[in-house]
Parts: structure tokens; sequence; C-alpha cells
């Protein structure tokens, strides 16, 4: 873990914790620099990092002082036992879908929703790119530019890689439909159906379903709120079962937020790279950090191709154009005929308007205001939940992406505070749907990505009171 967040999670600890209090004034930058031996930009970027997160604010010309506007919730910070590893069965597919479809439902508060408001994406600039690229389009390029995919696009994303510290030549991308279709041609080349598939626990719902709709079967991995998968697990379960693939998210994990640190995710590629066993790499949420660094992806520790790393600007520019790409590794040329044969090629148009956006240099300058607008909003969350819901309630505070992992008491079942709130048009995402055991049948996924929406503080007060009220029928 870098230096800031060090400092950073030291004085969220002494605050959940009461050493420090509302009002109390923080130490001056200059202090904590000459004091600890660090640079004055570690300091402001660990106090900025939790200003976001709603434990501290500053005052101008007076420094930063812990938060007194409202009461934070417990931070989340132990992972949920995985009991004895097994293969589990998977069949879940009917919440899953039932979610998804809540997602166009615009009269409902959309905190299950997957998805980032769409207000936040430049869809005006966007729809003058694509008229520049569609009349600038050769004819001959719609047969030309077929998997896997327009050249110029792929190099374009291959720069993205390179502003990481990461060469990567642009042949090693296949050009996809969307994350989704990148992430399951990734399992079709990696297993085959009755192969068993490591996963996180809890687990992307999405990686469920397309585990179930090839037939393979899933080995949970213990995962820590805040530092993703824990290696000493994943150790246990590759030594007793014969697992093919690992479908991992190590940067802003869906639904926990966590993010694996660098040491741990390098750890990770070396572990499967010894035991040849490849990592799909589901990375759609990187661009999404909140503090002043892009964490780099576990496959800038790859050095044989063992990690297939899965990316799409479906949640950080475009959504519904469905562009996403995989970095497949030793894998490329086989999955390119995979997407040859399954789509054969993916939309050109959509493929061009973003090749367009990329070359004008706009999209740096939308990603400063999106991750601006997902860090604050992810601290209003944080704050309503600590003041409407009960206090033994726990929450995860990602450093990026707009999902937080919200533990209710025990006694709480998820799925009937689902329920009721939805007749009250609240969407939720409950932890049954992220594990195919329904082992986080007390846990809610809330999704922060609507600063627009003027229902949200309303809604989390409405979302407390359901919460309340379960809790005073199961008598606690």
């Amino acid at each position: 873990m870098i230096r800031y967040k060090e400092y950073a999670d030291e004085l969220a600890q002494r605050i959940q914790a009461g050493h420090l209090k509302p009002g109390d004034r923080l130490p001056s930058i200059r202090a904590v620099k000459r004091q600890r031996g660090v640079s004055a930009s570690t300091v402001f970027s660990a106090y900025y990092l939790l200003e976001t997160q709603g434990y501290v604010e500053a005052r101008n010309r007076s420094g930063y002082y812990v938060s007194a506007k409202m009461p934070l919730p417990g931070l989340a910070e132990r992972p949920t036992p995985v009991a004895q590893a097994h293969a589990l069965p998977l069949d879940f597919s009917t919440l899953a879908c039932q979610m998804l479809a809540q997602a166009g439902q615009r009269n409902l508060v959309p905190m299950g929703s997957a998805f980032p408001s769409p207000e936040l994406f430049p869809f005006d600039q966007l729809a003058m790119s694509m008229g520049r690229a569609l009349r600038r389009m050769d004819p001959w390029q719609t047969v030309e530019d077929l998997s896997p995919g327009n050249p110029a696009l792929r190099r374009q994303i291959a720069m993205r890689y390179g502003t990481l510290g990461m060469d990567l030549a642009p042949a090693e991308l296949v050009v996809t439909s969307g994350a989704m279709e990148a992430l399951n041609l990734a399992l079709e080349v990696t297993t085959q159906p009755g192969d068993l598939v490591a996963i996180e626990s809890p687990a992307f719902y999405g990686a469920l379903q397309a585990l179930e709709r090839r037939g393979l079967r899933a080995v949970e991995v213990q995962t820590h709120p805040r530092t993703g998968v824990e290696l000493a697990s994943l150790r246990r379960v590759l030594d007793t079962h014969a697992v093919k693939a690992c479908w991992f998210m190590p940067t802003f994990q869906n639904p926990m937020g966590c993010t694996m640190p660098d040491e741990a995710k390098a750890a990770l590629v070396g572990l499967l790279t010894t035991r040849q066993i490849p990592l799909i790499e589901d990375d759609v949420y990187g661009e999404l950090y909140h503090g002043p660094r892009h964490p780099p992806p576990a496959k800038a520790w790859d050095r044989e191709g063992w990690v297939l790393h899965c990316g799409s600007f479906s949640k950080s520019l475009a959504p519904g154009y469905r562009i996403g790409w995989v970095a497949a590794g030793r894998f490329t040329a086989r999955l390119a005929r995979h997407k040859m044969m399954s789509s054969l090629a993916t939309a050109l148009p959509s493929q061009l308007a973003i090749l367009d956006f990329l070359q004008k240099r706009s999209f740096e300058r939308h990603l400063r205001a999106l991750r601006h607008a997902l860090a604050r909003q992810q601290a209003a969350a944080i704050r309503a939940i600590g003041q409407y819901f009960p206090s033994a309630t726990k929450v995860t505070q990602p450093q990026g992406g707009y999902f937080v992992w919200v533990e209710l008491p025990a006694d709480i079942d998820a799925l009937a505070v689902h329920q009721q709130a939805g007749q009250q048009g609240i969407g939720t995402a409950p932890g049954h749907l992220f594990s195919a055991d329904h082992r986080y049948s007390h846990h809610l996924r809330i999704n922060h990505g609507y600063p627009g929406d003027l229902r949200s503080e309303a809604s989390f007060k409405v979302l407390g009171e359901i919460v309340h009220r379960n809790r005073a029928r199961s008598g606690t």
C-alpha cells in the first residue's frame, strides 16, 4: 500500500475508535511532513482522500478538521469466512435478471443499478465524434475492421496502458462488444464445461451468471473488504482443487470496492504464473479512482501472458456504445478466433466514435470531472448511511468506483429490505446476488453514482427506516 493510504487509514481508524473526535484539528501538512519524513503531496493526498470519504473537512485558511456534520458508519474490515472450500452450484439468474431490468426504470431511485448516471457522460461530444467519424469512414473499413477490431483504436488503447508504464502491443488487443463479451470470451478460451473457476467472495453476479451459462463450477476465495483477494486463502484453494482459471477484480471490486495493494497483485500474478493458471482480470472500474494515482492492474506484472486483462469504456466514457477489449497475452490468437466465430466483429461506428473522442484529447478532462463527482457522492452516501441506518451497520469505503458494500446487523434479511424498498420506488442490490450460496443475506450493494438525483438523500432516510423496521420485527 502506498504511503498516503497508510496515513489515511491510520487516521480513519483513530476517528472510528473515537480517539479523534468531531471538530478536532488535524496536524498541519508541514508538521506531518516534518514528523513523518514524507512529502507534502503525500499528506495532502491523505487528507484529500479522508475528505472525499467524509471523515474530515477543509476550512479556509485554517486547515483540516474531523468532520462534525454527520455520524459515520463503522468500517467493514473483516472478510466473511469461506467455509470448507467446495464447488458451488449456480442457480440465481432470475434475481440477477430482475436487477438488470431495474436499471431501465426511471421511476426507481437507482441505488441497485449496475451503472452510473448517464448524465455524467459527454454524449453530445460523443455524438459529434460519431458524426465526424462516419463522414470520414472508408466504406472498405466495414469489411476490413473485423476481429480483432479497428487498428487505430487498438493503438489508442495500447497508449492508455503506456500511461501506466505498461509496454503492451496493439496486436495483443481484441476489441469486443463490451466488457461482458470480453470476459465471456476469456472464459471460453481458458475453460471447458465442468471446470472449476476460482472467484472472489462476494463475487460480481455477472461472473456467476457467466459461469452458470457455460456449465462451470465456482469455488470461492476469501476476500477482504479493503485489500481484496487473500492470497493465503487462494493458495489453499489451489492446493486442494483443480482450478482451471481465476476470475478476479483486483481493482475497485464489485460489490465491495476493495483494491489489492500493488505488492499483492504482483504476488497474485507470480503465484498463478508458477502454476500456469490463467487470470481473467475484470478491470472495468480502474479509471474511476478517487485519489491522485491510477492503481495499476495485475496485468502490469504479467511477463508470460497468463493474465487476460478485460476493460471497457462503458463505465468511464460511453455507456451503451458497448466497446470493450481484452489484452489476452498468450491466448490472443485463440480469443480472436472465438470472437470471429461468435459475433464476427464489434460495431464499427461505436469504435470510430470513441477513437475520434480519444484523439481529440478530451478523455482526461472528462475523467477528472467524473472522478470528482463520484468521490463527492460517495462521501455523501456514507454520511447518510451513518445518519439513518442502525449504529451496528458497517460499510466499505473504496478508493474508486461508485459502489459501497453495506453490512447490516446480522438479523436483517437484505432481500426483504430490497423488496420493501422497491415498493417505495427505491432500487437496491441485495447481498444474495453476490454468492452462489446466498451467504451475504444481510448485505446490500449501494450505487452512489447518481450525484444529480435529488431523491437520494430522502431515499437513504426511507431505506434506513425500512432497515430499522425489519430489525424491530426480528425482536432485536
